[in-house]
């Protein structure tokens, strides 16, 4: 607890925004079905969202560099929330485009700027414990504020200046919580061919993933609305995927850990897809069923990006860890900004049902590419393997990497995993060159 108390000020702010970017994500959806928007229109608005988002990972560092983390926090977090006003004040789809744009861009710079100041004011020895207090932040946050929905209504005004005070609100602890201002990350150089050809598989998998669960996260709430549930019913739809990603990613990884990866990540998958295909032609509009069902989809699907990342890195050699996961973080927003508006476009030619059936097309693809790559190479020896780590999204990865490469730059040699803060831990290269 002595590592954490320091923290505490970033990390209630990290509950406050956490939960009010959450609760935006799933209203967004909810609202835009209820005002009208087609699905097609609604998953749009998600890739648009995404494609700031990215935007936002890549200009982060820079501004940083230029006026600091407070500052920097503080004029994102007053540009999205005044977009989050924005969208009560003009409802229309193309403002509301440009505003998810707008907000997915300060999110990214957002949570990067307090991952990576987690990152750098957590002592080594106690980066793991610091991390794992953080995604519990993050998971109860998310879930949590989900249900200020069925309270405050999804028609009104409320509901919007509530997300605009939660953003808000997260300023004051940061700002007068911590008077230290860490030094800002270095550029990272993109390599993606290199990258690709250290792991096809990682990156594939990275691309499959931001298809997949970009598409749920934005179009589930919809999926929900269309089959007949009520707004706490599409609230709990939404929060039963996400926590059985988040309880299931943990034994997964033990066991990832322990055999070849690539088992786990082809067991993972296929029951990612078994569980859609069933959502898609099986639940129908059974409340019960698709609570339970969407809570093993989530159990799957959820840990995919993780088991790819830990994949990715155990093939990377020495002072490519770098590389590496900027790369994966490309990989992975490249998926996710075609993914909503794919899923869309089957959702409102097909049927709700579509979401998750345009989700296991690209399971199909994925598990065909996992086991060609298991036949084309031989696994990674099991004392060459790292340990696994949980990542709830890109923005970790790229306040991990970061950090890397300041470490890199001061000492010399790459981060090799000491107390559970990299990805995973390399063996030497040319052990690994199979």
């Amino acid at each position: 607890m002595s590592a954490i108390r320091p923290l505490i000020p970033l990390l209630i702010a990290a509950g406050i925004l956490l939960g009010g970017n959450g609760l935006q994500g799933t209203l967004i959806a909810l609202r835009g079905a209820q005002e009208g928007f087609s699905p097609a229109v609604i998953g749009f608005m998600g890739t648009a969202y995404f494609g700031g988002f990215l935007l936002g990972c890549l200009a982060v560092g820079r501004i940083m560099k230029a006026v600091g983390h407070v500052r920097s926090f503080s004029a994102l977090a007053a540009i999205a929330s005044s977009g989050t006003l924005m969208l009560v004040l003009v409802i229309d789809p193309v403002m509301w485009s440009v505003i998810r744009f707008a907000t997915g861009f300060c999110f990214a710079g957002l949570f990067t700027i307090m991952e990576s100041w987690l990152n750098s004011g957590a002592p080594n020895e106690h980066r793991a414990r610091v991390l794992a207090f953080y995604r519990m932040v993050d998971i109860g946050s998310v879930t949590s504020a989900q249900f200020l929905i069925p309270v405050f209504g999804s028609e009104g005004f409320t509901i919007f200046a509530i997300m605009s005070i939660m953003i808000t609100l997260s300023l004051v602890p940061v700002s007068l919580g911590d008077r230290s201002n860490p030094t800002a990350p270095d550029d990272v150089k993109l390599d993606l061919r290199r990258v690709f050809r250290i792991s096809p598989l990682g990156c594939i998998g990275c691309v499959a993933v931001g298809l997949t669960n970009s598409a749920f996260r934005t179009l589930s709430p919809v999926y929900a609305e269309e089959i007949g549930m009520s707004v706490t019913d599409v609230v709990a739809f939404v929060s039963v995927g996400i926590i059985g990603g988040a309880l299931i990613q943990y034994p997964l990884g033990y066991l990832s850990d322990r055999w070849d990866r690539r088992k786990v990540l082809l067991f993972s998958t296929i029951g990612a897809l078994l569980t859609a295909l069933t959502l898609a032609f099986l639940a129908g509009s059974n409340s019960l069923a698709n609570f339970v069902l969407v809570f093993i989809f989530g159990s799957f699907a959820m840990p995919l990006f993780s088991l790819s990342a830990a994949h990715a890195n155990d093939r990377a050699g020495p002072g490519e860890f770098v590389v590496v996961n900027a790369a994966l973080m490309l990989f992975y927003s490249f998926g996710a900004i075609v993914g909503p508006f794919t899923a869309s476009f089957f959702m409102e030619s097909f049927g709700p049902g579509a979401l998750f059936g345009s989700i296991a097309s690209v399971y199909v693809i994925f598990i065909a590419i996992i086991l060609y790559r298991m036949r084309a190479r031989s696994s990674v020896p099991a004392d060459h393997r790292g340990r696994f780590i949980a990542l709830l999204r890109t923005s970790t990865i790229f306040a991990k990497l970061a950090r890397q490469a300041g470490e890199s730059k001061s000492n010399g040699k790459p981060d090799d995993g000491t107390g559970g803060a990299s990805l995973t831990k390399s063996p030497p290269a040319e052990k690994k060159q199979r």
